[in-house]
């Protein structure tokens, strides 16, 4: 590739990236986060835990929004209900900045007081979000980004050049994905 074309490439490369950094960054960083959302909250966080002790007289295919309504008060957390979910043998009571971690058969659990991450809680919301106008300005950053990774293959000369290597680097990192896709997931 001529010297000049390579100059152009390294130049869109160069302020594309500059342009959308806070968007890569933020996005990669939410990423990490919500990859471990099962082990991780990246929108909040306890700061305080409880104890709790409450007797359940249903079974757990019979629990539902109405008797956990019943179990309010004996959970004894102010805060707004918001909703339950059942997971295994666990119920969980979700509260406005709160919840309730119930072990069905034992009836023991604990209340979880919580508050918000600053500035994780906002990324994660931005990785997520369904707003029409987001959706189109992630739409061109996913755009930005096929040019970030087209126009960087472009840019190396010599035995740096992707016509020399960096073909096989990428064919490398193809196949993590495919591995994923047709034998992980």
């Amino acid at each position: 590739m001529k010297a000049i074309n390579r100059d152009w490439f390294r130049k869109w490369h160069r302020d594309i990236a500059y342009y959308f950094l806070g968007m890569i960054l933020s996005f990669a960083i939410s990423g990490i986060a919500l990859n471990h959302r099962t082990t991780f909250n990246s929108r909040s966080y306890i700061y305080q835990s409880e104890p709790l002790q409450i007797t359940l007289d249903k079974e757990a295919v019979d629990i539902d929004d109405d008797y956990v309504r019943t179990l309010l008060p004996v959970v004894g957390i102010e805060n707004e209900y918001r909703t339950f979910r059942m997971r295994d043998n666990e119920l969980r009571i979700y509260y406005k900045d709160a919840q309730a971690n119930i072990d069905i058969n034992s009836g023991r659990g604990e209340k979880e007081f919580l508050k918000k991450r600053i500035l994780l809680a906002e990324m994660a919301d931005l990785h997520q979000t369904t707003n029409e106008w987001w959706i189109w300005y992630s739409d061109i950053f996913g755009v930005a980004m096929i040019c970030l990774a087209l126009s960087g293959t472009c840019i190396a000369s010599g035995k740096n050049s992707f016509k020399k290597r960096g073909w096989w680097l990428a064919l490398i990192g193809f196949t993590f994905p495919l591995v994923f896709l047709i034998f992980l997931i």
